[in-house]
């Protein structure tokens, strides 16, 4: 057996390695939550974190007698959940369509056009959104006027901005999130396709019994995750795409955290919200896991 010295100076690399995400992860992350117990205490500037009152689960109580605030807690749940059940499978369909392309410049020139939104601010994406469903100037409104038709009011009625709101979510992810998948698909062993061939399974069912449950614990994982954030919605998002008109679906709580926390100057009962948000992701996240265990598929 090696000795601890020895073993050390092997590792000593991938410990230096790991350093600075250890301490960015302390710094940024694990320091950072000391701040919420202003969610317990009635905070102002002038006193500090620390020496402000403390005022016990006042702020909760304030968030849960609000009928306003439950709606955004609703709304927030929605939209996330939505976009989990409808936008969870596009990367997975994707990545095992572009891993069955064959033609390498084809594969390569499509995943590049697929990804290639993931880097675009959701102000640009929103910029495009407006461009192409505003009531005005929007490209579809104006085919529509060209034929005859009236213009439809896309991002000022529930019903419509439901879809772009979903649709665009996944137009930008879905390309970057397939990435992980196809390195996934990769790692299957080929001879498995090719014993399937031989057993004669087609195209379809090589995908349904060798390519899905080897990418099984992948998709797993990917889902523990995303269940950690359903009560995350992406401030960017619904701030460049929502509007007065639509705010009974569009009101979530990293836009109320904003509005009433950062310009309101209401920050302890925003400490509230985002404590009571943490604590649910990480409820829905042991649960999840637990379940997916039952199937050996937890992520601890």
């Amino acid at each position: 057996m090696l000795g601890r010295g020895v073993r050390l100076r092997r590792t000593l690399p991938l410990l230096a390695m790991f350093a600075p995400v250890a301490v960015f992860f302390i710094v940024f992350r694990y320091i950072p939550m000391l701040g919420n117990i202003i969610a317990f205490k009635q905070y102002n500037l002038f006193d500090g974190v620390w020496g402000s009152p403390w005022v016990g689960w006042d702020n909760f109580r304030m968030i849960f007698n609000n009928p306003q605030t439950l709606q955004i807690i609703r709304n927030t749940f929605m939209l996330s959940l939505f976009s989990i059940v409808l936008g969870f499978p596009f990367p997975i369909l994707l990545a095992v369509m572009l891993n069955e392309v064959r033609r390498a410049w084809f594969k390569k020139t499509m995943q590049t056009l697929v990804y290639l939104p993931h880097f675009f601010s959701w102000v640009i994406v929103g910029g495009l959104v407006v461009t192409l469903f505003g009531t005005q100037a929007g490209v579809i409104n104006k085919w529509i006027a060209a034929m005859g038709g009236e213009p439809v009011a896309f991002l000022y009625t529930v019903q419509t901005w439901l879809p772009i709101f979903f649709g665009s979510a996944i137009w930008k992810e879905a390309g970057f999130s397939a990435i992980i998948y196809l390195a996934a698909i990769s790692s299957i062993d080929p001879h498995l396709y090719e014993s399937a061939s031989i057993d004669g399974a087609g195209k379809g069912k090589q995908i349904w019994h060798v390519t899905l449950p080897g990418i099984l614990p992948v998709i797993s994982i990917m889902f523990i995750l995303a269940m950690g954030r359903v009560m995350e919605v992406g401030f960017d998002q619904v701030y460049n795409l929502q509007n007065a008109v639509v705010s009974s679906v569009s009101n979530v709580i990293s836009t109320y955290i904003f509005t009433v926390g950062i310009q309101g100057g209401l920050y302890s009962v925003t400490a509230a919200m985002g404590l009571f948000e943490a604590v649910i992701g990480f409820v829905l996240v042991v649960g999840v896991n637990r379940v997916a265990k039952r199937f050996n598929q937890s992520l601890w």
